[in-house]
């Protein structure tokens, strides 16, 4: 699972970013202050998010211009609330691959985000998630096997999966996945939440989902 480091100081975007990348199969370290961004460079990282104005003293351009003296190969986005060419001849200057103007729509940011690995990964062996010893889900080719055997699964099934295999023992409630799953402007009963999660369920029987009643699901 490739990891990504977002470094955003308004909350609210940052935590709906976060959500957005965790169900298209990404772990998410997330960071409101630049200095804490400064501090966490050398760990781990595959991609990273980067605003340009953040709340403290240090910048998305700090950051890049630390992480560019030892790693000039992992790749950056740039995130600002300001259109200007300058901005982005900057960023491009200072070695990042792409610069999104606020306020920009989580999903293209998540396309964004899936061209750049696919592009800067391409060698890498393809991304699979494996839940115990019982099923394999390749987040590329969205497919799960279960002892080498190919599960069938809906586009809708294969997505809550990846919500929730990718965010373990994490809560959501059913208007949470109804938002997730079928998008905000769906207007329905959220009873088809409980409908798809019975369906997950039947098809992979070794998948742990705990209902946690009058609220929603968690996976264990």
């Amino acid at each position: 699972m490739y990891t990504i480091c977002l470094v955003e100081d308004e909350m609210d975007l940052a935590s709906l970013i976060q959500t957005y990348l965790e169900k298209a199969g990404y772990k998410v370290v997330q960071f409101k202050e630049g200095k804490d961004a400064l501090s966490y460079i050398g760990s781990p990282v595959d991609l990273w998010i980067l605003d340009i104005m953040l709340s403290d003293d240090v910048t998305g351009y700090d950051i890049i211009k630390k992480i560019r003296e030892s790693d000039t190969t992992t790749p950056v986005i740039f995130t600002s609330a300001r259109d200007q060419d300058l901005d982005k001849i900057i960023g491009l200057e200072l070695g990042s691959d792409d610069y999104i103007t606020k306020p920009y729509s989580p999903k293209e940011l998540v396309l964004r985000v899936n061209n750049i690995m696919k592009r800067v990964y391409k060698d890498v062996e393809t991304n699979k998630i494996q839940y115990e010893n019982d099923y394999t889900i390749d987040t590329d080719k969205r497919i799960v096997l279960e002892q080498g055997k190919e599960i069938k699964l809906t586009t809708l099934e294969f997505d809550l999966l990846l919500l929730l295999i990718s965010n373990k023992n994490k809560t959501f409630s059913r208007d949470e996945i109804l938002n997730l799953i079928w998008g905000e402007d769906y207007f329905g009963s959220d009873r088809v939440v409980d409908d798809l999660i019975r369906r997950l369920r039947k098809k992979m029987k070794k998948l742990n989902v705990s209902t946690i009643y009058g609220y929603g699901y968690r996976l264990l």
